[in-house]
């Protein structure tokens, strides 16, 4: 028979970390990815650099990364938008005028599109 003071003290509360169904690593850095390309978003049109129907494509952003951080089908699905459209934006800017700088925003959407349609990404969003 067990004291209930020993029972409190042994137990832990579940957290959903990187065990079976929790938040990938991969998905915590596609996230912080997100939410760096919203803040760049909102400091281009701050800056009269970007138009400012931007801020609704920044809002997609944030949208989809705190979607994707609890795990939400529809987050998992914006995000996996998101990555796809800013790797079409980069190749546009890269082919069409050659701005090189966005070969990384080309190469890394890419990765990250290649990692959320992996098997195991898509069997932890709910």
């Amino acid at each position: 028979m067990t004291e209930k003071g020993t029972e409190g003290a042994n137990s832990k509360p579940e957290t959903k970390q990187s065990g079976p169904g929790g938040l990938l690593p991969g998905m915590a850095v596609i996230s912080l990815w997100m939410l760096a390309q919203c803040g760049l978003g909102l400091i281009g049109v701050i800056l009269h650099k970007l138009s400012p129907g931007a801020i609704v494509i920044c809002l997609m952003f944030a949208v989809a990364a705190n979607g994707l951080l609890k795990l939400k089908r529809w987050g998992w699905a914006l995000t996996l938008g998101a990555a796809f459209l800013s790797m079409c934006y980069g190749a546009y800017m890269l082919f069409r005028f050659h701005q090189f700088q966005m070969a990384v925003m080309l190469i890394v959407n890419l990765v990250f599109f290649l990692y959320l349609i992996r098997p195991e990404v898509i069997e932890r969003v709910k």
